[in-house]
């Protein structure tokens, strides 16, 4: 479908995909969830010296600001401009910024706090249920929705199967698409969706095999949690160098003209920028102690 459909269609059909998510929402009312401990975790967060405790914190962090959430944002800004006769890049309509900016910030809100509580939801679940019953080591996701089957019934088992299924099929081209980007990008390929893939032949190589690698590793015995798992970890350190060079072109007037980002989103973007880095050095500091 990302190889082979129209673009504007193709787009459309990941929009109704994350309907899906809402399914995280409907396994919560379906467990046994101790309220007054969850939001007091929630509110007052709690440190611990040992490594796998910030480990997890550069995971969950990971899996919160990933690196590739850079280039495919601005990836489908840019493939819209060829879709919408409407919208023209910024620095040929400079009028436009403004609702520009407004649409595209709206956008990142909405959508970051939605995922957070999304995955905010899946915390709880799981927490509730396999962690409160000694279900510590899932190998899977079918696993992890299997396992909620005899302590949450059938009906959070079946909501959390269809939520699983409805992600990957999201995740996927995703991922594959902006790994497909980003080397485009750095190679100068041709790049976009919205190419037919004669004219962007690098480009839509790089997204199959990457999709493709991702199908093999169900055939290998490599554990898919643990590989999502370490993986967000990665996230979580490479996204810190990313993030400093993302803040350091920002702010520079040469670069973004009247689109440099004022002084307190510069303190906001610095300051998770710091606390990105400083879990990270946590968790190399004390791993190898």
């Amino acid at each position: 479908m990302q190889v082979f459909m129209k673009y504007k269609r193709y787009v459309s059909v990941l929009k109704w995909l994350t309907i899906s998510l809402f399914a995280y929402f409907g396994t919560v009312p379906a467990v046994n969830v101790p309220w007054s401990e969850a939001l007091r975790g929630l509110v007052i967060p709690t440190f611990n010296p040992d490594p796998q405790f910030w480990t997890v914190v550069v995971a969950i962090l990971g899996t919160t600001i990933s690196p590739y959430l850079f280039f495919w944002q601005a990836a489908q800004e840019v493939e819209d401009l060829g879709e919408k006769p409407t919208r023209t890049a910024l620095i040929d309509a400079p009028k436009q910024a403004p609702k520009a900016l407004a649409r595209i910030r709206t956008d990142t809100v909405v959508g970051m706090a939605f995922s957070n509580l999304v995955a905010l939801a899946i915390v709880i679940t799981a927490a509730a249920t396999l962690n409160a019953n000694g279900v510590t080591d899932v190998q899977s996701s079918a696993q992890a929705a299997e396992a909620l089957k005899p302590v949450a019934g059938q009906f959070a088992f079946s909501i959390f199967a269809l939520g699983i299924i409805g992600t990957g099929l999201l995740a996927v081209p995703v991922l594959g698409g902006s790994a497909a980007y980003a080397l485009g990008e750095v190679m100068k390929w041709p790049v976009g969706l919205a190419r037919p893939p004669k004219e962007a032949k690098a480009f839509y190589a790089t997204l199959s095999i990457a999709t493709l690698a991702g199908v093999a590793l169900d055939f290998t015995p490599i554990d898919p949690i643990k590989a999502l798992f370490w993986s967000a970890v990665v996230n979580g350190v490479v996204a810190v160098p990313v993030m400093a060079i993302m803040m350091i072109i920002a702010v520079r007037d040469d670069v973004m003209g009247k689109g440099s980002i004022p002084t307190w989103m510069t303190v906001v973007g610095w300051t998770a920028t710091g606390i990105m880095a400083l879990a990270a050095l946590a968790m190399g500091a004390l791993s190898l102690m």
